[in-house]
């Protein structure tokens, strides 16, 4: 695969603008755990494989175990994943699929379990992977 455009280096100020996004994001409230599981998810539905090779890269730096980076795309299925993690993915998903909305019932799961703060900086979080597995994928940014 032959990579395209190159935004970082021909628009410096967009890239510039979705790393601020990022440094918000590095300080906000989110566990590393919560912040890997909506990057990896995200790309995993994306199909972003320089972003599912990054984060599950970096999801082992934290101690992400194999197997739960290996069944991700189905949780549901397992009893791996906290009720927080769940309501987090469930809503992750919906967001990324966005043309079927976001269901009442998934954003009504994840409002109780966290505050508004916590809640927003969720969205935020996987607005901003969504944004970059396009970037990535659009432009064909190769793997390693």
């Amino acid at each position: 695969m032959e990579s395209r455009i190159d935004i970082q280096k021909v628009e410096p100020a967009a890239y510039q603008a979705m790393y601020a996004l990022e440094k918000y994001l590095a300080t906000s409230a989110l566990t590393a755990t919560h912040k890997e599981l909506i990057k990896l998810r995200t790309s995993q539905i994306n199909g972003c494989a320089f972003c599912i090779n990054m984060h599950s890269i970096d999801a082992r730096k934290l101690g992400e175990t194999e197997q739960r980076i290996y069944l991700l795309n189905a949780w549901r299925e397992t009893n791996l994943y906290t009720e927080k993690e769940q309501a987090i993915l469930a809503l992750t998903e919906e967001v990324t699929l966005i043309t079927n909305h976001v269901s009442d019932a998934t954003y009504q799961k994840a409002a109780s379990l966290f505050d508004e703060n916590y809640l927003a900086q969720v969205i935020m979080a996987i607005v901003t992977i969504n944004a970059w597995n396009r970037i990535a994928i659009t432009s064909k940014t190769i793997v390693g």
